[in-house]
């Protein structure tokens, strides 16, 4: 059961990271990054419980994982109710025997209001905040008690380059996920469980192809170091990396992973 790093295959780059025994919880698993993440969890060994509030996605995508010979359970959840996430947790421990892992990434994005602090709909930022912020520490308090109980036991939330720029309530819902992880990081550090977070920049998803228009996505291409638009597949060895045995002494850190868009002395 030890996540760690292993030999890359013969004329790849790339690091592989066992994580077989492991169980992960991904929320927003049911399309996008989080479908990404979990993805490439199952590749390399884990149990991988897809949540997401759209539970025919979490269906396609645990279906997906399990048809390449990959273990996956998918469960409903809306990660802003208490009881919603307790049950999630529940149904990871009695379908895989506990939870080694949690991946913070469900949000609202795709369709999102453009609006500003000062004028969006009071109850529409209640709920925008509950699920894009408070969403991750509801999450943690419903799945620690079981991972306490795992060596290596970590957690990775997904943060934003807007937390950095001006982004209206996005920003403030992803700089809000950034104190939780720093928070929670010494909270349950005791408890031998890492947190960080991951700041991904402009991502190519069907839900940012829906929110930025692409008048303001060619600014924002050039501003970058790398100027190209991430892919999901960008952000997926930063979470393996966070979630192993390679990061034991690595906790409330917030990563960028974002082509060189915010730079932060």
């Amino acid at each position: 059961m030890n996540a760690s790093r292993g030999r890359p295959e013969a004329g790849s780059a790339m690091v592989r990271f066992d994580f077989t025994g492991r169980v992960v919880i991904v929320t927003g698993a049911g399309g996008g990054i989080g479908r990404a993440y979990a993805e490439g969890l199952a590749s390399a060994g884990a149990s991988v419980v897809v949540a997401d509030i759209d539970a025919e996605g979490a269906e396609r995508v645990a279906a997906e994982i399990r048809s390449t010979g990959g273990s996956a359970l998918p469960v409903a959840v809306d990660v802003a109710d208490p009881d919603s996430a307790r049950f999630l947790a529940r149904r990871a421990d009695e379908r895989f025997g506990g939870i080694d892992h949690l991946v913070n990434n469900a949000a609202i994005f795709g369709g999102m209001r453009l609006d500003l602090l000062l004028t969006v709909d009071w109850e529409y930022l209640n709920r925008f905040l509950s699920v894009n912020m408070l969403g991750a520490l509801n999450c943690v308090r419903a799945c620690y008690p079981s991972m306490k109980k795992r060596p290596g036991a970590a957690v990775v939330n997904q943060s934003s380059t807007a937390a950095y720029l001006y982004s209206s309530f996005y920003g403030l819902a992803k700089s809000g996920v950034n104190s939780i992880t720093q928070q929670l990081a010494h909270e349950l550090g005791g408890d031998g469980i890492r947190v960080n977070a991951i700041a991904p920049g402009p991502i190519d998803t069907e839900a940012s192809r829906a929110v930025v228009p692409e008048a303001l996505l060619k600014p924002i291409l050039d501003s970058l170091a790398i100027k190209r638009q991430g892919e999901t597949a960008d952000l997926v060895g930063m979470c393996l990396f966070l979630l192993s045995d390679e990061a034991s002494w690595v906790t409330g850190h917030v990563f960028n992973v974002d082509g060189g868009q915010v730079f932060r002395p």
